[in-house]
């Protein structure tokens, strides 16, 4: 699971994890870092679209220019710059990719796994 340690839903999923005797390593974006193989890795997987955090402070932060001229390079490139532009939190294993949390996704998801 990557996210940010102090982010609300990441809190929410990983209690939801623990509480369903899920085993999973969490990584901080903001701590343990973000690179490019990570975000196209990703966004191989998923539409970078839906990578994108836009309810952000960071994405309202930016200029309007370039939120409305936002392509998929810019997106991962804003993303390494500003890990908070990452929608989180991001559960990755062999078998999926989920962005964002609820736990009747997630229930859904390891129902199928």
């Amino acid at each position: 699971m990557y996210g940010i340690g102090s982010c609300d839903t990441c809190r929410r999923a990983r209690k939801w994890l623990t509480e369903q005797s899920h085993e999973y390593k969490f990584h901080d974006l903001r701590d343990d870092g973000i690179d490019i193989q990570m975000v196209e890795r990703w966004a191989g997987r998923i539409d970078w679209q839906k990578l994108l955090n836009t309810r952000s402070l960071t994405w309202r932060k930016l200029p309007e220019v370039d939120r409305a001229a936002m392509s998929k390079d810019s997106a991962l490139a804003s993303m390494l710059e500003h890990p908070t532009l990452v929608k989180r939190p991001v559960l990755e294993c062999s078998k999926f990719i989920a962005v964002g949390f609820s736990p009747d996704n997630y229930k859904a998801i390891f129902m199928q796994t």
